[in-house]
């Protein structure tokens, strides 16, 4: 009796090895998500609307000021950048929604769950949102920063200039800004889960409780309001030197916003999604 030859086993494929690692694939995920929502775009396009009508608006009152019969309050010829920055500070409530959704839709919608069962850190799912929250409202802002200057330059007409310089300093400054205002909703939403909760303490942050602070033009109050983030935020913007230098102020937002971040990160490991 012949035996027939019997096949060797054939071994399994194997797999490609992965080209990134998981912090990667979760920063691509939340890249993902982020443009496949349409709350994303509204808010772009609620931002780009904003900040024309917003740079339109100063341009015509520093127009209307210089032109005006009180030479008092000329303000004489304004750089387009500063327009842009002054905008800042009713476009930056409609930016910073994208860090806000980020994380409060998926509360809303229950998809959390999905999220922190793909990427179990939870550390490492907040950081990635961070990382994408920031990096896009960066770009954000620098698309802001050159629709309000197109806007503002042909309104203020012989009362503009636009020194190359100073405009693209400007503009790297107000991306910045909203860059960090936007991590900072981020954290602030992780932390409360709640969109409408979320923004009242953001409003109250950037501007109501500093408001409240310096009104009675108290040294001591007036000091405890530089330290806000939007306080802080705007001397940066305009570049002061008191009542610190402008890269203080800087560094005071960005401190916020890590606070906020450890904040979330700290709920998320304590709660249930």
């Amino acid at each position: 009796m012949t035996t027939l030859p019997t096949a060797a086993p054939t071994r399994p494929a194997s797999r490609p090895a992965p080209t990134s690692g998981p912090f990667a694939g979760a920063v691509a995920a939340e890249w993902t998500k982020l443009w496949s929502v349409r709350s994303t775009w509204w808010a772009l396009l609620a931002a780009a609307l904003t900040m024309a009508a917003t740079a339109a608006q100063l341009a015509i009152y520093a127009v209307n000021a210089n032109t005006d019969d009180d030479p008092t309050v000329a303000p004489g010829v304004v750089p387009v950048g500063h327009i842009v920055t002054g905008s800042l500070e009713l476009t930056q409530y409609v930016v910073l929604a994208l860090g806000l959704f980020a994380i409060t839709s998926e509360y809303a919608t229950g998809t959390i769950r999905t999220t922190l069962r793909c990427t179990p850190s939870r550390g490492r799912v907040l950081l990635a949102k961070a990382v994408v929250v920031g990096a896009v409202t960066f770009l954000v802002g620098l698309l802001l920063g050159g629709v309000g200057a197109a806007v503002a330059g042909p309104v203020l007409g012989e009362w503009g200039r636009a020194p190359l310089g100073g405009t693209l300093t400007d503009l790297v400054a107000s991306a910045g800004y909203l860059a960090l205002v936007a991590v900072l909703a981020l954290g602030l939403a992780a932390a409360l889960r709640g969109a409408v909760l979320t923004l009242t303490v953001l409003f109250a942050l950037l501007m109501i409780v500093p408001l409240s602070l310096q009104e009675p033009a108290i040294t001591v109050l007036t000091r405890i309001a530089d330290a806000f983030p939007g306080v802080a935020g705007n001397h940066f913007l305009a570049g002061d030197t008191e009542p610190y230098p402008a890269v203080v102020g800087l560094l005071l937002l960005a401190g916020w916003a890590a606070a906020a971040l450890a904040l979330g990160r700290w709920a998320l490991a304590r709660r249930d999604s």
